[in-house]
């Protein structure tokens, strides 16, 4: 029983030091298990991502589980960013599995230009309303010019594909160059970084008054080159003969 003659004040400390006293009586395992109790949600939260992951790519779960074990085994250690539509394909299983996953993998690819095409026009249509007289590319030495982002149809110029870090591909521009020809340049992979082009070009020994006169143009490739379809590795000469882009 609490004595009558407690104030409020020391009533109220008796009863939370009473409270500590058996907050410190109880067996110390107990509290330790309810710390360390693993939580019932996590195996549902990972099959949920698995599941997202596997659609994110037109898969089944069961295809995406198989393409982590792929993954896991010699694939992932010789390729390990493959993609998953890729490594399955490559450890497709009968005829029928690679043509779905090449199928799978073609739609991916053809969505993926969509959004890169669309979003290149948006770049381009912006820098036109925010920097109409600044170049896209400018080498050391260069004053500026206006850039060229597209592959004009219905011109006698030669397009070029390259990317970096390709020996052939610095070989060709320059022939191409050394032969007096007017061409446009795409770098693919270029990730629209200026500064990629600027030391591509700096390599590949580009004449910065050739891109002053407009004789050469240095662009980003933003997913034109699998827009047109060709095939073949980089680096690609490009014409168009009768309407259609082919290689040279």
């Amino acid at each position: 029983m609490v004595p009558r003659h407690l104030t409020p004040p020391l009533l109220a400390a008796l009863l939370a030091a009473s409270a500590m006293q058996a907050a410190l009586a109880q067996p110390t395992g107990a509290t330790t298990v309810a710390r360390t109790a693993p939580s019932r949600e996590a195996p549902a939260a990972i099959a949920r991502s698995d599941e997202q992951r596997a659609q994110d790519w037109g898969l089944r779960t069961d295809e995406w589980t198989r393409y982590r074990e792929l993954m896991q085994g010699p694939l992932g250690v010789y390729s390990p960013s493959l993609d998953p539509l890729t490594a399955l394909g490559i450890e497709a299983r009968s005829d029928e599995e690679r043509r779905r996953y090449a199928e799978l993998q073609v739609r991916a690819e053809a969505r993926r230009v969509e959004k890169t095409l669309a979003y290149q026009r948006a770049y381009d249509a912006a820098w036109q309303r925010i920097a109409p007289g600044m170049a896209r590319v400018n080498l050391p030495g260069a004053k500026p010019t206006g850039a060229g982002t597209t592959i004009a149809s219905g011109t006698d110029r030669t397009a070029v594909f390259v990317k970096d870090g390709c020996t052939a591909c610095d070989q060709a521009v320059q022939r191409l160059q050394a032969s007096g020809v007017e061409f446009d340049v795409y770098v693919v992979g270029s990730r629209t970084d200026d500064a990629r082009i600027r030391e591509w070009a700096r390599r590949a020994r580009i004449d910065p008054a050739k891109v002053r006169a407009r004789h050469i143009t240095l662009n980003h490739d933003g997913g034109r080159w699998l827009s047109l379809g060709l095939q073949g590795e980089l680096p690609a000469v490009v014409r168009q003969v009768g309407g259609q882009w082919q290689r040279q």
